[in-house]
């Protein structure tokens, strides 16, 4: 099992998350306001450099506006 942050699957969770923000009109920084984290914080999410945990799924589903169920149903899909 490779380690998760460098998986297929955490490539494919961080790209959905990129396209779910720029669905919902946001940018990078207004992501971050709105989570009270630097730009950066987003940056490294994105890119897979961090993983996304549980919490932090719920909330930015809740911010971007997504089901976080949603995003974990597609990603099981392979």
């Amino acid at each position: 099992m490779p380690k998760t942050i460098t998986s297929p699957l955490q490539k494919k969770l961080a790209t959905m998350l990129v396209e779910l923000r720029k669905k919902a009109g946001l940018r990078q920084i207004d992501l971050a306001e709105k989570l009270g984290v630097y730009q950066s914080w987003v940056t490294h999410l994105e890119s897979g450099q961090r993983r996304v945990d549980v919490v932090e799924l719920i909330e930015l589903g809740r911010i971007i506006g997504f089901d976080p169920a949603d995003v974990v149903r597609k990603l099981n899909k392979r």
